[in-house]
């Protein structure tokens, strides 16, 4: 099955009604007929963004537990790979979840990714790859 990048800021915009990015977050996710694939660190991210809506930590959490949100990622395993990509991307301060998804995009064969995150249009994955974002970038750092 196809796989498709999650981003920290479409799980936020899902689940915060009063992110402007909600309702298109929403309509690619309900229509994705692929596996959306992600991190821990994205989960933790969107965790923490979220603590202040009721009820969204256990939602992020459930769509882990059932499978909604996949994530191959073994740390252990691809350290030294994120590693050298947080090296690599230094000067823009990439941070540890979008060196995560850089690495996963390389493990998995894919540059789509559901991001609001603009930096996707300068991170390379794999052999010096653009990334495909599917949503409108800029909206969110």
């Amino acid at each position: 099955m196809k796989a498709l990048l999650l981003d920290t800021g479409v799980i936020v915009a899902l689940l915060d009604r009063s992110e402007r990015t909600h309702a298109e977050c929403a309509r690619l996710v309900q229509g994705a007929s692929v596996q959306l694939v992600t991190c821990e660190a994205v989960i933790a991210e969107s965790c923490y963004l979220t603590r202040g809506l009721p009820g969204a930590g256990e939602a992020i959490l459930e769509n882990v537990a059932t499978g909604v949100f996949r994530i191959p990622l073994h740390l252990s395993e691809s350290a030294r790979s994120i590693q050298r990509t947080l090296k690599k991307y230094a000067d823009r301060k990439v941070d540890f979840a979008d060196a995560c998804l850089i690495h996963l995009a390389t493990e998995i064969g894919t540059g789509e990714i559901l991001t609001l995150d603009s930096d996707f249009l300068v991170y390379r994955w794999g052999t010096n790859q653009r990334f495909r974002p599917l949503l409108p970038l800029g909206t969110r750092g």
